[in-house]
């Protein structure tokens, strides 16, 4: 008897330490717990966006060209991920117009050849646009051209084929204009140029419906198209100009491309003109005059360019001397219309012109005297 109660009290005491330790264990797990839940907290990490793998490209043909272009992505991946950018492969494919439009992407790649491979680096991320210039060689026979581009990674593996471009180049483009030159007199910049004589494939006449001006501000910037539609003749004046102001112009002939669309001409050389205003204003018209025993007032209409900053008033009592020698009566230059000449005397006849002067010191010819009586 004593045997059991002496092994029931050990297995209760047993029992009792496991409780313990049980116990014990979870008091760790909540203070853990409860000590995860007391430290600050973080906002949760944005998504990283992944590298666009694939690009859509476009293009046109422009003179002896095809000009493609594609908006890279927003960024690039490290040097070590697959998904980097480490060039991009340019493919062409030529093939007979007869060719079917549609063609599968292993087709494609193993008749396609890589006309360029192109460097990247990282300042040409961030959606800018690619632009690849592939010069067309004309062996006399139409063809369909077929371009698709595709990036690769530093270890050499390749992307998805873009989207396939087509284009069928014509031939018979005009040459670009040459001789380009610039005349430049107060309302406008007159771009003068010689026409073309053939097209670039060398033949005859050359296949010209106008011509397309465009002006930049620097060699830097992309250059605006100044016609809204193209022009007919060799010369064309721009009005929109300022002065003291840099200005680069050429000039594209346009032609009649495949299925009717117009295609330009590679750019005319660059003239630059930085137009200085030496062009005095027109004399002031219609000048009256009208007088009290106290002064005579002058009015006349305002001259009709835009930077007229002011106008002088000249006075004389005798009409034979000559212009030159006349006196200034106005003290500075006016900014209005109307002049009131006080330091006058009763019975006397006084004589009058006026000039104006632009914004940049160029003065006008004397207006046409006119001349009143003080009563």
């Amino acid at each position: 008897m004593k045997d059991r109660n002496a092994e029931r009290s050990t297995l209760l005491a047993a029992f009792g330490r496991r409780r313990s330790l049980a116990a014990a264990g979870l008091l760790i797990a909540l203070t853990g717990v409860f000590a995860a839940g007391c430290g600050k907290r973080t906002p949760p990490l944005p998504p990283k966006e992944r590298v666009v793998q694939r690009a859509e490209i476009g293009g046109f043909q422009r003179g002896n060209e095809v000009i493609l272009s594609w908006q890279m992505p927003a960024r690039n991946e490290s040097p070590s991920s697959v998904l980097n950018i480490s060039r991009i492969d340019v493919y062409r494919l030529a093939e007979p117009l007869t060719a079917p439009q549609s063609i599968g992407e292993e087709d494609f790649a193993s008749r396609a050849i890589i006309v360029a491979a192109l460097k990247v680096e990282d300042s040409d991320f961030g959606l800018k646009q690619f632009t690849y210039r592939d010069a067309l060689q004309f062996a006399g026979q139409p063809v369909r051209l077929r371009y698709a581009v595709r990036y690769v990674n530093a270890n050499g593996q390749k992307a998805a084929f873009s989207n396939f471009f087509l284009l069928e180049p014509a031939s018979k483009v005009a040459k670009a204009p040459g001789n380009v030159r610039t005349e430049l007199s107060q309302p406008d910049i007159r771009i003068v140029w010689d026409a073309p004589a053939a097209n670039i494939d060398e033949t005859t006449p050359p296949n010209i419906i106008g011509y397309n001006v465009y002006r930049s501000e620097s060699r830097e910037t992309a250059a605006k198209l100044l016609n809204q539609r193209p022009i007919a003749d060799t010369d064309f004046r721009d009005t929109t100009f300022e002065f003291e102001k840099r200005y680069f112009y050429f000039v594209r002939t346009v032609s009649l491309g495949t299925g009717g669309e117009s295609v330009e001409s590679s750019e005319s050389s660059i003239v630059e003109i930085n137009p200085k205003d030496t062009f005095p204003p027109s004399a002031p018209q219609s000048i009256t005059i009208a007088a009290s025993p106290t002064s005579i007032s002058i009015f006349f209409p305002a001259n009709p360019e835009n930077d007229i900053i002011g106008y002088t008033i000249y006075r004389s009592e005798d009409p034979n001397l000559p212009l030159d020698r006349w006196t200034r009566i106005s003290p500075e230059l006016l900014d209005r219309t109307t002049f009131e000449d006080t330091r006058v005397e009763s019975g006397k006849t006084y004589y009058y012109y006026v000039t104006a002067t632009d914004r940049f010191k160029n003065v006008s010819r004397p207006s046409e005297p006119v001349s009143e009586r003080v009563p």
